[in-house]
């Protein structure tokens, strides 16, 4: 009795489990980035000046995260 196996290469599996993690690293670090400009951005102002937009200092962190989220 004949029989074949067929095999398929590990390294096209290897490439693309390396290219999603370096998708997802590239996704992370710009939604880090976000976060930081955002937050950055509002510390920067005055207290008045964010009670005016209707913000606190506690509320920043909470916004920068929803940026940085979409």
């Amino acid at each position: 009795m004949a029989y074949s196996t067929l095999t398929t290469a590990p390294t096209s599996s290897l490439l693309s489990r390396i290219g999603s993690a370096f998708d997802a690293l590239a996704t992370r670090y710009k939604q880090h980035r976000m976060y930081r400009e955002t937050f950055d951005g509002l510390s920067a102002l005055s207290n008045r000046d964010l009670a005016d937009l209707g913000l606190s200092r506690s509320d920043i962190k909470r916004i920068a995260m929803e940026a940085a989220r979409g």
